[in-house]
């Protein structure tokens, strides 16, 4: 078996890029060939049976020219007209046996996702394809309001989770951590969504009452250079360090030494951040947008007050941490199987 995958491929390491790289390394690992083609505007050069596109037409033609059994498309975010239009070529392919994950937990409940109906032209493409992923429970749902047969829909969680490395933290993140009692650590985008300006103000008022707190911000975006000018005008600014994007198994390491895990978003899917976070032991306190996993402190969207409340409660009663790690092995083992099940079929 030779398996395809598509989609984004890291740098930045994001939720979906994440995924892809562990089924690729569980499938490496076990002899079985997987390449990938990247679907993001990142390029670097191509070794390694990675591939960076730098058009349709190239796109194209690598569907044409590599050989697999197995193609897999990851769509993250709003499927957008673009991403539709990839998915029905990707479902076009002769010879091969197609899978759809869709990891935008939040689409759903968006205005697109509401008029989910099988006389669409999403609905068409969707049942094109041989398995459709489903990382929740509400997609599964909205992919059968589609018309999509049950039977080719799995809900599986894209969460993988593994030990973060023994090397110590880069700099200056290294310095950061050891000269802060507390540190409160964001993993993301520096994108609107994110909500960042709140952690930024809010960690003023929790120095008040806890003088020994410091906020690293890991993560690219747009919002960079407001970003920096914002921090640069607090009068804490030299508690919060905006790192920037970092390889996966340096994010694992701040998360395991970090005392709290934040995840402040207006707009937000089941974010793997969040999970890997809780699997180490780490607390979280995210927003609620109905759909985070046991363990997380809640707050509503945008309040620094129940921010601040959540922050200082954790910081004065830490809880106990407890590392679990084996569900993340069993989410990649069940696309291999998925896999399996459809080449043999």
């Amino acid at each position: 078996m030779r398996v395809l995958q598509l989609g984004p491929y890291p740098p930045p390491y994001g939720g979906v890029e994440t995924n892809l790289v562990a089924i690729r390394k569980y499938l490496l690992d076990r002899g079985i060939p997987c390449a990938v083609v990247n679907l993001t505007r990142f390029r670097k050069a191509e070794a390694d049976e990675v591939y960076y596109p730098r058009s349709a037409v190239e796109l194209f033609g690598l569907l044409l020219r590599l050989r697999y059994d197995v193609v897999h498309l990851h769509v993250g975010g709003n499927f957008a007209p673009r991403l539709l239009g990839l998915s029905l070529l990707c479902s076009l392919i002769p010879g091969a046996k197609t899978v759809l994950s869709f990891h935008s937990g939040g689409y759903p409940g968006s205005p697109e996702g509401r008029t989910a109906r099988p006389f669409t032209l999403r609905g068409f493409v969707f049942r094109r394809f041989d398995r459709l992923i489903a990382v929740n429970s509400e997609i599964a749902r909205m992919f059968r309001k589609f018309g999509v047969e049950p039977n080719r829909i799995r809900q599986i969680c894209p969460h993988t989770f593994s030990q973060p490395a023994d090397a110590p933290l880069p700099e200056p993140m290294r310095a950061f951590f050891a000269s802060h009692e507390h540190v409160l650590l964001t993993v993301g985008g520096l994108k609107p969504e994110y909500d960042l300006p709140l952690q930024i103000s809010t960690l003023g008022k929790v120095r008040e009452r806890f003088p020994g707190a410091g906020l690293v911000i890991l993560g690219e975006g747009s919002l960079k250079r407001q970003l920096q000018e914002l921090i640069a005008r607090q009068p804490w600014a030299e508690h919060i360090l905006l790192f920037g994007d970092s390889p996966h198994q340096t994010t694992l390491r701040a998360m395991a030494d970090c005392t709290i895990l934040l995840r402040t978003t207006l707009y937000d899917g089941d974010s793997i951040a969040v999970r890997e976070a809780l699997s180490l032991g780490t607390p979280v306190i995210a927003s609620d947008n109905g759909m985070r996993p046991e363990g997380v402190t809640l707050i509503p969207v945008s309040d620094p007050v129940a921010l601040e409340d959540a922050i200082a409660r954790l910081l004065t009663d830490t809880p106990t941490r407890t590392a679990a790690l084996e569900e993340g092995e069993r989410n990649i083992a069940e696309v291999f199987e998925l896999y399996r099940e459809i080449a043999s079929g």
